[in-house]
C-alpha cells in the first residue's frame, strides 16, 4: 500500500505538507499543492481513514441513536439521513436503544470518540432524561423531540397539528363516535396526538369522554385495539390509530370480521409510511414527511459541523398535510 511518505518524496515535499495538502487545508502554496494531488494520483494513494481522523480531528461518521431499527417508519428515517450524509462523503453508525432510556445512554457512550455529531431520537421524546441538555458538549440534533432548556438544536413533525387535521377530516366525512387508538403514553408524540384528537372532538361533537383504546405503536397493537373493541361490541364509526402500523392491523381485523372499511367504519392514521399505499383500502393518514425529518435532521447538524450557528434555524417544525384515500371514503 502506497503511504503518504511516499506521496511526499515524489512530490519532493515534507510529510506534513503532502498531509496539508491532502486534507484541503488551506496553508499550502497552489503549485505545491497541485504537484502533491499529482504525486497522489500517479502512485494511486488512498488516505489511510484513522489517519486522516487524527490529523483532522474527525471521523467523517455520524452517529444515529434511534427506538428501533426495524419498521418502516425507521427505515425511512434512516434512508433520509443516509441520502444527505451519503452526499456529503461521510458515514453513518448506527445505534439501537430498543426504547430504554438506560439503553440510549449506553449507547451515546458507547459513540463518544467514535463520532464528530449525533443525530437522537430519545425514546419517549424527552432529552433531559438522557443527559441531552445545553450543556451537552458532542454536536447533536434531537429528531421528533425538543429539549425542554432550549439547548439543543431539533427537527420534528407537529404532531398535534396533524392530529387535529385528521380527525376534522374525520368529522367532515360524517362520523360522530371516534375511536382512538393511541400510542405509548411516555411517548410525546403519543401525547400530542391524544391531544389533538381529544380537542377536536370535544370541539365539533361535544364529546368530553371519547373511547381510547391504549397502544403501543408496535406490532400486534392494532390487532388487539380492534378485537377490544369487537369483544366489547362498542359502538362506533370511525377510528383514528395513533400510527400507520396499528391502523393498518387494526383494518384487517375490522375486515375479517366483515366490517365494510371507508363506509361502515372509517379508519385514518398517522406516518404515511409506503406501506399505507399498499393496503386495501388505501390508508388516510397524516404525512408527516418522515423521511424529510431525516434529511433535516442531518443537513442541520453538518452545517453545525462546519462551525454554523443556526440560531433560530435549528429549531425546524415540520408542518404535516393529510393524505385522504379510500380507508375513509371515496374522493369527494
Amino acid at each position: 500500500m502506497v503511504t503518504i511518505r511516499e506521496v511526499a518524496r515524489v512530490a519532493g515535499v515534507s510529510v506534513a505538507t503532502a498531509s496539508r495538502a491532502l486534507n484541503g487545508l488551506a496553508n499550502v502554496n497552489v503549485e505545491t499543492r497541485g504537484r502533491i494531488e499529482a504525486a497522489a494520483a500517479r502512485l494511486d494513494y488512498v488516505p489511510h481513514s484513522g489517519a486522516r481522523s487524527l490529523t483532522r480531528r474527525r471521523s467523517d461518521t455520524i452517529g444515529v441513536i434511534l427506538p428501533d431499527l426495524f419498521g418502516e417508519f425507521f427505515s425511512e428515517i434512516i434512508r433520509g439521513i443516509d441520502m444527505v450524509v451519503h452526499d456529503a462523503g461521510k458515514i453513518l453508525l448506527l445505534g439501537n436503544m430498543h426504547g430504554s432510556p438506560q439503553e440510549t445512554q449506553q449507547a451515546i457512550r458507547a459513540m463518544r470518540g467514535r463520532v464528530d455529531g449525533l443525530l437522537v431520537m430519545p425514546p419517549n421524546s424527552d432529552a433531559a432524561t438522557l443527559g441531552l441538555t445545553g450543556g451537552w458538549r458532542i454536536p447533536t440534533v434531537l429528531l421528533n423531540a425538543r429539549p425542554y432548556d432550549g439547548g439543543l438544536p431539533f427537527v420534528t413533525v407537529d404532531n398535534y397539528a396533524g392530529a387535529r387535521l385528521v380527525t376534522e377530516h374525520l368529522v367532515a366525512r360524517g362520523a360522530t363516535r371516534i375511536v382512538h387508538v393511541a400510542g405509548p403514553q411516555d411517548n410525546n408524540d403519543a401525547r400530542e396526538r391524544e391531544r389533538g384528537f381529544r380537542d377536536v372532538v370535544r370541539e365539533a361533537l361535544g364529546d368530553t369522554t371519547p373511547l381510547v383504546v391504549p397502544g403501543d405503536f408496535r406490532d400486534g397493537a392494532g390487532r388487539s385495539a380492534a378485537r377490544s373493541l369487537l369483544a366489547r361490541q362498542s359502538v362506533f364509526d370511525a377510528v383514528f390509530s395513533a400510527n400507520d402500523l396499528m391502523a393498518v392491523e387494526l383494518m384487517a381485523e375490522l375486515r375479517d370480521a366483515g366490517i365494510v372499511l371507508g363506509s361502515q367504519v372509517l379508519v385514518a392514521g398517522f406516518d404515511d409510511i409506503p406501506l399505507a399505499r399498499y393496503v386495501t383500502p388505501q390508508l388516510t393518514t397524516v404525512h408527516s414527511d418522515i423521511t424529510r425529518v431525516g434529511i433535516d435532521g442531518a443537513r442541520l447538524l453538518l452545517r453545525i459541523l462546519d462551525g454554523e450557528d443556526p440560531g433560530e434555524g435549528g429549531r425546524l417544525v415540520i408542518a404535516p398535510t393529510l393524505a385522504v384515500r379510500g380507508s375513509t371514503g371515496p374522493a369527494e
